[in-house]
């Protein structure tokens, strides 16, 4: 909940100042939503490869992925379409109808893969008209992911042991180190469909750090004081060549020790906080409807879009991502759990922004 927010104070700025990408001032060369992404990604990657270990079936694993990252994905962009769409196009009734771009952007959107960004009209007189959800661009890579720890699994099962984890994460950092996608910037790579690739190997190299997190947790502690070390570290090579894998390693190992030492005073009702994943995907479409309402100072943005924010993915939860997560049961069961580790699903956050819990 902390990331998505971190996600939707940093969006208000380059929703009303295109030019500025971050609440940051540009000579930090730093972004918190940035930060919180990586650590989505390495959030994801470590429990996503602790689903496959608790229930090694792709046929399940596959479902699994589909019931949770896609039914919220469906209600905001079908409400964006029917709803949104309609109250805030500069175009008349017959013209928004009757445009390919508004089929594209509900079928294409979608199915993530054939992301679309613009419905015709919308939010056209924004200082951003060049995007209705600006969150939803990372879902794909998010399903690629998923797509690492299948292969990965399914070769462990074929009786490779898990340092097969390594040389994925190499040959991942290898492309990294070669293409440099940075915040702003997605790499001189060209892009997959709609998804540009420099950013999707950038964010896929602290998800696979998670898989190797998991692979290896009975070799790798989990310190608090060493997360806490490496922000400095971080910091003393941020304006070097060594930045982007300081970064992304503090991230990573910061994300998954503070979930495991979590304070359990500060435990609240999985219902506030589990929205976080619907909460990251309605924040856009939300600034840019505040926007739209006259709001031009990105501090009272903030204001506004984090609490509505926040609401819609309470909704989403309770209302979208509950209800279709109950049709897992009409999986089959697995005869009994797999290699659950030392770590037990309760160890770490059943959800967290924008990655599906296990």
């Amino acid at each position: 909940m902390f990331g998505a927010t971190a996600v939707v104070v940093d969006h208000s700025w380059p929703a009303l100042f295109p030019a500025q990408l971050t609440v940051f001032p540009e000579s930090w060369n730093a972004s918190p939503g940035y930060l919180a992404l990586l650590a989505f990604f390495a959030m994801s990657g470590y429990q996503i490869s602790q689903s496959w270990a608790s229930d090694p079936s792709w046929r399940r694993f596959c479902a699994k992925r589909l019931l949770r990252i896609f039914p919220p994905v469906i209600v905001v962009v079908a409400v964006t379409v029917f709803v949104i769409g309609p109250l805030f196009t500069t175009l008349s009734a017959a013209e928004y109808w009757g445009d390919k771009q508004t089929w594209r952007y509900l079928v294409g959107t979608s199915l993530l893969f054939l992301l679309q960004h613009d419905l015709p009209g919308v939010f056209a007189d924004n200082p951003y008209p060049w995007s209705v959800n600006g969150s939803l661009w990372t879902l794909p890579m998010e399903l690629l992911g998923y797509g690492l720890v299948l292969v990965a699994g399914l070769l462990m099962v074929l009786g490779l042991t898990r340092w097969v984890v390594v040389p994925l994460l190499v040959v991942l950092v290898v492309a990294d180190s070669r293409i440099l996608a940075v915040m702003g910037y997605h790499g001189d790579a060209g892009s997959l469909l709609e998804i540009p690739i420099g950013s999707t190997v950038a964010f896929l190299v602290p998800f696979a750090m998670g898989m190797l997190v998991f692979a290896f947790r009975d070799r790798i502690p989990l310190n608090p004081w060493v997360a806490i070390a490496l922000v400095p570290l971080w910091l003393a090579l941020h304006w070097t060549p060594l930045d982007r894998y300081a970064m992304a390693i503090m991230a990573c190992y910061g994300a998954i020790v503070w979930a495991h030492h979590w304070p359990k005073r500060l435990d609240v009702d999985g219902r506030w906080i589990f929205g976080s994943y619907g909460m990251y995907i309605w924040g856009f479409p939300v600034q840019q409807m505040i926007i739209a309402a006259g709001v031009s100072n990105p501090w009272v943005l903030v204001a506004l879009a984090v609490p509505a924010a926040y609401l819609c993915g309470v909704a989403s939860w309770m209302f979208v991502e509950v209800p279709t997560q109950r049709w897992r049961r009409y999986l089959n069961k697995p005869a009994r759990s797999g290699s659950s580790g030392p770590v037990t699903r309760a160890a770490v956050p059943p959800a967290t922004s924008r990655q599906p819990a296990p």
